[in-house]
């Protein structure tokens, strides 16, 4: 190869540019292997080109030398180039939006579910993107903070601050509410202490444990599962992470669930008569008026739930009088005086039922439901609350004063006192903070003092 300097043009553009220029010399054979060698820096550094210069030359048949310059100007093009194409790939992330979530709350669904064949007497469409775009216009990152933040505990009894779940029997638990079957249970207990007819032995407890399951895990699993899935608008802005604002449950497996657990809670009220020898359906009469009450309370045109204080009645009714009723059925016979004293305890009833109304205010007031919060308050409600709860016990104590029962009367009492405790305590102060804690101190007390009345009533 002659030493002088040659130049090659290529494109138009001559490879004896001023620059610092990196080059890099591939060598091949003929064998297909390759070497590659760093070139020393030539010429001075004044400005970095923007081209690409390729000197191909020929030394023999089996060597191939290609020499290529590459300047620092087209790797900085490149970079600009990818961080270019990063931002629009961002951009149509965030323009392009799922069907199940929405920039505004307010924007409009994109389909609408027909009512399906299992709910002929639910007369309310279900669309779960339309609730899924509420909640996540109410709040954004809520069903991610409780993923994060929520109790697994909680979730299992089905109240506030529950973690989200994937799991169907987890979900179909949680929306039983399995918090609140104790009253009902307790309330069966009480009715066949009252009975005066119960015994110990194998066939009573094992009638009692039906008669429990009945008016617990079924037709309360019933009313709370029909109860959420009438308020499933009013929970996308109270509770957003409950399985069906969320969506983690469909809409057919909601309905399928009411329908099991009501069929079922029905079915075992017939045994239970049958078990009973009842001439006539007693226990199956109360189950399927109470089932009546529940759907009444939840559901359009009647919905009871939107007046405070015949909502909370009804809902104190079924939660204590109705148990206690099955309870004595089951074991004796229904009196005047034990009608009398459950319809008492409804009103204690009426007074937790407004407990549980305070976590639901923001929901309640922008669907118009006029809970006693609500309607008077939160101050005033806290002492419409504790008022019915306390004033009742006082009246049966003086009741079982009359009725000759002077212990009985003052060991109910004695158990109302720490209720009045945990009240200041705990819920006048916040009764929306502090709802789970005092509920879950004062409420023993009250069931407490409805056995020991159960029991006075039964001598």
């Amino acid at each position: 190869m002659a030493k002088k300097k040659r130049d090659t043009k290529m494109n138009g553009i001559s490879s004896n540019a001023r620059g610092r220029v990196r080059t890099v010399t591939t060598v091949m054979n003929g064998r297909g292997r390759a070497s590659r060698n760093r070139g020393e820096d030539t010429g001075q550094p004044q400005r970095r080109p923007f081209y690409e210069n390729i000197h191909c030359h020929q030394k023999a048949k089996s060597f191939l030398i290609c020499s290529v310059f590459v300047s620092d100007s087209k790797v900085q093009t490149e970079k600009k180039n990818l961080v270019h194409k990063s931002s629009m790939a961002s951009l149509l992330k965030i323009v392009s939006v799922s069907p199940r979530t929405s920039l505004s709350s307010s924007s409009s669904t994109t389909s609408v579910h027909s009512r399906p064949p299992l709910a002929p007497f639910f007369p309310l469409p279900f669309t779960r993107s339309r609730i899924a775009i509420r909640a996540a216009g109410n709040q954004v990152d809520e069903p991610n903070q409780q993923t994060k933040t929520g109790s697994s505990f909680n979730q299992l009894l089905g109240i506030k601050g529950a973690a989200q779940e994937t799991n169907k029997c987890k979900l179909r638990l949680q929306l039983t509410k399995p918090v609140t079957w104790p009253p009902l249970i307790w309330g069966v207990a009480c009715g066949a202490a009252a009975s005066g007819n119960f015994h110990w032995d194998f066939e009573d407890v094992a009638k009692s444990i039906v008669c429990m399951m009945m008016s617990g895990p079924f037709l309360m699993g019933y009313t709370q599962t029909m109860n959420d899935w009438y308020d499933r608008e009013i929970d996308a802005i109270n509770e957003p992470y409950r399985p069906i604002p969320s969506g983690a449950i469909s809409e057919n497996e909601v309905i399928a669930q009411i329908w099991f657990l009501l069929l079922g809670g029905l079915t075992l009220a017939g045994i239970l008569d049958i078990w009973a020898g009842h001439t006539f359906p007693t226990i199956f009469d109360l189950a399927l008026g109470g089932s009546l009450v529940s759907y009444i309370y939840s559901a359009p045109p009647f919905k009871l739930k939107r007046n405070g204080w015949i909502g909370n009645l009804a809902l104190g009714a079924s939660y204590i009088s109705l148990p206690w009723l099955a309870g004595q059925a089951l074991f004796g016979t229904l009196s005047a005086d034990i009608i009398f004293l459950t319809l008492l305890y409804s009103i204690a009833g009426f007074g937790v039922g407004i407990v549980n109304d305070f976590k639901s205010v923001e929901g309640d007031r922008a669907h118009g439901l006029q809970s006693i919060p609500v309607a008077f308050g939160a101050e005033t409600a806290k002492w419409i609350s504790v008022g019915a709860i306390d004033i009742t016990q006082l009246l049966i104590v003086g009741y079982l004063l009359g009725a000759g029962k002077p212990y009985h009367a003052l060991a109910l009492l004695v158990l109302t006192v720490p209720q009045v405790i945990f009240q200041f305590q705990y819920f006048l102060k916040d009764p929306e903070k502090y709802d789970v804690k005092y509920q879950a101190s004062a409420q023993p007390f009250l069931v407490l003092g409805m056995l020991v009345t159960a029991l006075a009533s039964c001598h």
